[in-house]
């Protein structure tokens, strides 16, 4: 028997797929999207090969297109029957210091994390609204907590205007309706695994979504994880002096 339908964008890789691998385990029927299908239908065949009773529903989706987010969520809701709970999770971690001639890949960046995040949040809500319940699930970053320097201005900008959104949904207080923000801190996925030096206290994937999973079943309204080092490392990039954080960083 199904616990009830989730939908993730960005599926087809890192934090998205390995949730989708998670949720199923524990019990969820999904429909997950991303613009790369193969890679969908590869996870699909995974999912059900070790959970046959689960439902795996596939969908192309380029979240830049408004018109074709409120299509497929709308298409995910008819055939799935419900969606309890959406994730909103594609991003991108293109970036360049400001004023170095790389606007291109900053707006892109501006437009995955920010902008489509709108149109799915937007998406979700109708559906959600309709329904009178749902969870909605904004993926954020530590680097939302404050302000963050050179290539990392405009993707840090991003994810706190992503947690604001959040916020101020939930604000709303939607009548059925839940609200979480995750602020994942390093946690290995296909948008990190070219850094040559990885940082300190980064975990595997399927460690970190495990800690993502626990405080997004517990409906968290945010959470910092995995909460070792991140609740206390999060307080203090807060607190702290901007001096002293640049030279953190």
């Amino acid at each position: 028997m199904s616990r009830g339908t989730i939908l993730i964008t960005g599926a087809s890789s890192g934090l998205g797929a390995e949730m989708a691998r998670q949720f199923a385990t524990l019990g969820y029927d999904l429909g997950i999207c991303a613009r790369r299908t193969e890679r969908l239908d590869e996870l699909r065949a995974e999912i059900v090969a070790a959970h046959p009773d689960r439902v795996v529903s596939v969908k192309q989706l380029d979240v830049t297109d408004d018109a074709a987010v409120f299509t497929v969520f709308d298409e995910f809701a008819d055939e799935l029957g419900t969606i309890d709970r959406v994730i909103v999770n594609a991003g991108l971690g293109k970036g360049a210091p400001l004023g170095t001639g790389l606007h291109k890949a900053n707006r892109e960046t501006v437009m995955v994390n920010f902008v489509a995040a709108l149109a799915q949040s937007e998406a979700a809500l109708k559906i959600f609204r309709a329904q009178g319940r749902g969870h909605l699930v904004m993926i954020s970053s530590l680097s939302a907590v404050r302000g963050m320097p050179k290539q990392l201005t405009t993707y840090a900008a991003t994810k706190t205007g992503v947690a604001a959104l959040a916020e101020g949904v939930r604000m709303e207080a939607i009548p059925g309706v839940d609200v979480s923000v995750i602020y994942p801190g390093y946690i290995r996925s296909e948008m990190n695994d070219q850094v040559k030096y990885p940082p300190k206290f980064m975990v595997d994937t399927e460690t970190g979504v495990r800690a993502m999973v626990a405080a997004i079943e517990k409906r968290r309204a945010k959470a910092y994880v995995p909460a070792w080092p991140w609740v206390p490392l999060g307080y203090l990039l807060r607190a702290l002096p901007t001096p002293i954080v640049r030279k953190l960083l």
